[in-house]
């Protein structure tokens, strides 16, 4: 029995010395990737990643900082190369490392798009005379929702330990006020790798765990002591775009903060197990719309050191294994389902409104992925809300809790812009508004328009009562003035005395619901009074005195607005839809002047229905040509004032091409009419778009003045006419830079011809 025993471990030690020993010592070989920072330059990781896994190396551990972060991350995570490749070639993150938002999740509700303001400046009422500069120059809302989507819940999944991912990973950040770098391993991982993404001044820093942390690549560009240090990797392979030797040039902003806050980075291999990629891209760091560029340079760096790497890589990763344990790995991370919102906020009414509008908590509703998308961008678009930032906390009944970091607005903002341009309409603006949150938030502003154009004052309160589907309820009085002779001159000519002058005051209620992301429903109810001062013929002198037409009363209208365009005016992609019925009941009273043919004052009663359609639609929207369609209808039961300008001015105008609205068009004024045209676009580079707008006028009756004065509706149909614009506009990152010519056939001089800077936007019209 002995020796039989014996015989046995004799063979159970050949059977381990000749084929398990063999086995172990292949499998002990662990595979370690580092990635570095470098922005859109370290796109190029995603083909180092591609080309290893074409050659089937395996990748045990893997560690990134800022970009390289990004990318190790989202491996880890268990997403294939080719699926990362997608994503960081698609529309999503286009629009999130560029701050902005898809247009169907953009908040109408809140749009505040609607004036000349080019830029603002929010400060708080105990530092009003300290600069205020904004950390962020991309808008990080979106940014941060990617990273949860993406990171949020896999972190959450695997109980927050990143040595649970499909791959091991850490990433660093920069902490700047101990000025050291912080190694991740465990934690809520979107908000560790958007730490590690943080460029100073290009994205805002965030907090974790009380710390300020910014970009990792600061202090750590090429974290290969991390790999070291956290895993027991045997052969390291380093995929790095960045050198320390980057001169700093005056005119790149980024660069030269990036020359100033960068520690020199060690790029070397400390050790012979090891072999570094150096990806050679002319990608810069901001560079976003060329990473397919960055991902082959990426590749094809990676397939010459192949051979190199194979040497040493004796293991092959069998893709069917490797095809299995993603799918079982990805099976284990949850959907997105959130049962309840904890809110980490200062004060206790201000986590209220949070809550109430994303999961208010009585409710017993589970929010899938696209409605709790949708409800999150209505949170993050309310002005006094200024950071808003969310994880995920696992729950033991396979849902989330969202977890919201909320930062409250300044106090006071105060915005800035207008027109100038090389006609006599440059006007100035200027709003100055006050904002707080509570249980409900509140907004007080006050704006002013100035110029010798267009002058305007107005003021407006606003409360928000927040909830899914939140009420807005707003107050306001309005004065606004228009002077139509000053608009034909040009900036250098002499201004003759104003032969059209209108004046508007008028104040009123107005409510607010939202239907969706991108609509809302409007009711309004208003007191007016306006005034009119004009002359009936062009032959006048200083000695005549003008007519006066008073015309006061109420009107009540509702509206619904539809808005997924893409700028506030000169828009080149979405769609807009606007359907408006307004009510009108008022009392006129016209005194005649000395050039007109009435001699007793008039005084007569109107009330009237309008309804009105408007709608533009960009129908192709591809590369670098843009096509839209553009038009509007109205049918009105006005009826005729005292005289035939009177009537003119009280009926409504076309004006599809912004210019319009700074000139006293009579020839396109009807009370009903239909006008369609399009809008052709051709990006010649970057932000320089050369436009075309041609559009077809028809009105249905148009007024016509007789020989005698006396004046009358024409036959139906009898007239139409054509206007024409084109324009050459570079968008500036404050507002556009055109010079259009505008073509009007039914003037003297139908060609006009002006230098722009700004916004054509003015206060709404009192009831026109």
């Amino acid at each position: 029995m002995y020796k039989r025993t014996n015989l046995r471990s004799f063979w159970a030690f050949i059977f381990s010395l000749f084929f398990i020993l063999p086995l172990e010592c292949t499998a002990q070989q662990k595979i370690g990737l580092v990635l570095s920072g470098g922005g859109a330059a370290g796109v190029a990781h995603v083909g180092v990643l591609k080309a290893l896994e074409e050659r089937h190396i395996p990748i045990d551990y893997v560690v990134g900082t800022s970009a390289g972060a990004l990318v190790a991350s989202m491996y880890a995570c268990g997403y294939t190369p080719s699926e990362i490749e997608a994503y960081v070639l698609s529309e999503p993150f286009q629009l999130m490392v560029k701050g902005n938002v898809e247009v169907e999740k953009k908040f109408f509700f809140f749009d505040e798009s609607n004036t000349s303001s080019m830029f603002n400046i929010p400060f708080s009422k105990d530092s009003i005379l300290q600069k205020s500069i904004p950390m962020s120059f991309v808008n990080p809302n979106y940014f941060d929702f990617e990273m949860l989507r993406i990171f949020g819940r896999t972190g959450a999944s695997v109980g927050n330990d990143f040595d649970h991912l499909f791959v091991p990973f850490r990433c660093v950040a920069s902490d700047v006020v101990n000025k050291k770098s912080t190694v991740f391993s465990a934690g809520n991982l979107n908000e560790s790798v958007r730490a590690s993404m943080t460029f100073p001044l290009y994205l805002n820093p965030i907090r974790i765990n009380g710390v300020l942390y910014f970009d990792g690549g600061l202090y750590d560009n090429f974290p290969l002591k991390v790999m070291y240090e956290q895993f027991p990797a045997d052969f390291i392979i380093g995929s790095n775009v960045t050198k320390n030797d980057i001169r700093a040039n005056e005119n790149d902003f980024f660069g030269m903060i990036s020359s100033m806050m960068t520690t020199p980075t060690d790029y070397s291999l400390p050790c012979q197990d090891g072999i570094i990629i150096e990806p050679k891209t002319e990608v810069g760091t901001f560079d976003f719309e060329d990473v397919k560029q960055a991902i082959e340079d990426g590749y094809r760096a990676t397939l010459k050191q192949l051979d190199s790497l194979e040497q040493f890589i004796q293991e092959r990763e069998n893709p069917d294994s490797l095809f299995i344990k993603r799918a079982q790995f990805r099976a284990k991370i949850r959907p997105i389902r959130v049962s309840s919102v904890q809110t980490e906020i200062v004060k206790k009414n201000e986590f209220q409104y949070a809550n109430k509008f994303i999961l208010p908590q009585k409710s017993h509703r589970i929010l899938g992925e696209s409605l709790l998308e949708e409800r999150y961008f209505r949170l993050a678009s309310t002005p006094q809300i200024d950071f808003l930032y969310p994880n995920f906390k696992a729950q033991s009944d396979g849902t989330f809790q969202l977890l919201l970091k909320v930062r409250k607005a300044k106090d006071f903002r105060a915005d800035f812009g207008g027109l100038i341009s090389s006609r006599a309409v440059n006007t100035g603006y200027f709003n100055l508004t006050y904002r707080s949150i509570g249980r409900v938030s509140h907004k007080i502003n006050a704006e002013s328009y100035f110029g010798k154009f267009y002058g305007s004052l107005r003021t407006n309160y606003e409360l928000v009562i927040p909830s899914v589907f939140p009420i807005s309820i707003s107050g306001y009085f309005t004065l606004n003035r228009w002077d139509y002779f000053r608009s034909f001159a040009t900036f250098f000519e002499d201004v003759k005395p104003s032969f059209l002058v209108q004046n508007e005051a008028y104040s009123g209620i107005k409510i607010k619901l939202p239907l969706g992301n991108n609509a809302k429903w409007t009711m309004d109810a208003r007191y007016f009074s306006l005034e009119d001062d004009y002359y009936q013929s062009s032959q006048f002198t200083n000695k005549d005195t003008a007519d006066y037409t008073r015309f006061s009363g109420t009107s009540f209208s509702f509206e619904y607005t539809k808005n997924s365009l893409n700028k506030k005016q000169f828009a080149t992609s979405g769609h807009f839809l606007q359907i408006k019925a307004r009510y009108v009941n008022g009392f006129e009273r016209t005194v005649p002047g000395t050039t007109s043919i009435l001699k007793d004052t008039v005084e007569k009663a109107h009330q009237w229905l309008s309804l009105q359609a408007e709608f533009q639609s960009f129908l192709l929207d591809k590369g670098r040509f843009h096509i839209g369609l553009h038009g509007k209808t109205v049918a009105n039961s006005q009826s005729l004032f005292a005289n035939y300008t009177a009537s003119l001015l009280s009926m409504p105008s076309f004006n599809l091409v912004p210019d319009m609205e700074t000139f006293f068009l009579q020839e396109y004024r009807a009370t009903q009419y239909f006008g369609l045209g399009t809008n052709l676009i051709f990006e010649l580079v970057k932000n320089l778009d050369f436009r075309m707008d041609l559009y077809y006028f028809q009105p249905i009756l148009q007024l016509q003045k007789n020989p005698d004065g006396t004046i009358q509706y024409g036959k139906p149909l009898q007239v139409h006419s054509m206007v024409a614009s084109s324009s050459l506009l570079y968008e500036t990152p404050i507002g556009p830079v055109r010079a259009t010519l505008n073509y009007f056939p039914k003037q003297e001089k139908p060609w006009f011809f002006q230098l722009c800077f700004g916004y054509v936007l003015f206060n709404e019209r009192a009831v026109r």
